[in-house]
């Protein structure tokens, strides 16, 4: 149950959301993002290390989702994602310049939007004030993070009508151990994620809660599978046991 301090603060942001100047785009978007993509398929690219064992050239022409900073890549691409994602308030607020800068759909928190040194007009904001547990078919309303900005992705593929959402570069496997969810400042290289620079040295972010994310996961399936729409994992020798495992190079 919550305090009738945490629902006033989850009706307040939801409230500001719908009816402050900066919010409203975003809705709009989000209302004409509903069912758009029915029938179609998309990726949603993690961070993990396995993406350096990933032919990433193969995506072009894909719809895909990045998170957090997976731009760190696009250079070497060549291309750039068709959304990007990024929910957590440590990543948003040191990396706040660099996805404002990014040239296509940004969807991140209401509530990082002070910590934002301009607003770009495709800026989707997100209500992701209220932690209640549960899939948002409707991402114009309280969506729950579940502990990874995946689970986020894919309740916006689903809200996007999308009927296959294969995950890429989801390891659910880190290197660094502590506390779930305890925030560290990095003292070096980066052994987690793709790119050594990726939470390099001086970085602050968040323990992985593995955990919770595997609940989030699971409700993620659940909702996929209730309206005959599928979450494949096509992570290269990654260690979520959750969805159903393809293989990469199968799906080209």
């Amino acid at each position: 149950m919550y305090s009738p301090v945490e629902v006033a603060r989850c009706l307040k942001h939801r409230f500001d959301l719908a009816t402050h100047p900066w919010g409203r785009p975003g809705r709009r978007q989000l209302a004409a993002l509903k069912d758009s993509q029915r029938g179609r398929r998309c990726f949603i690219i993690g961070n993990g290390p396995s993406l350096r064992q990933t032919d990433l050239q193969k995506l072009r022409g894909e719809t895909t989702f990045g998170m957090n900073r997976i731009y760190l890549m696009f250079p070497e691409l060549g291309f750039h994602t068709t959304y990007y994602v990024s929910v957590n308030y440590l990543v948003v607020r040191q990396c706040a310049a660099d996805i404002m800068a990014l040239p296509m759909p940004k969807f991140i928190p209401w509530g990082t939007r002070r910590d934002l040194p301009s607003i770009a007009p495709d800026t989707i904001f997100l209500n992701c004030s209220c932690p209640r547990p549960g899939f948002a078919r409707d991402a114009r309303g309280p969506v729950w993070q579940g502990a990874t900005v995946t689970y986020v992705a894919l309740q916006l593929a689903y809200h996007m009508g999308f009927e296959q959402a294969v995950l890429i570069g989801v390891d659910h496997n880190f290197v660094t151990q502590g506390p779930a969810g305890q925030a560290i400042t990095s003292q070096g290289d980066d052994p987690n994620h793709f790119s050594p620079q990726y939470f390099g040295k001086g970085f602050q972010w968040q323990l992985p809660d593995l955990q919770t994310s595997e609940v989030a996961y699971h409700m993620a399936k659940e909702a996929y599978a209730k309206d005959g729409r599928q979450v494949l994992d096509a992570t290269v020798g990654g260690k979520l046991t959750i969805f159903p495992k393809v293989d990469y190079d199968s799906l080209f």
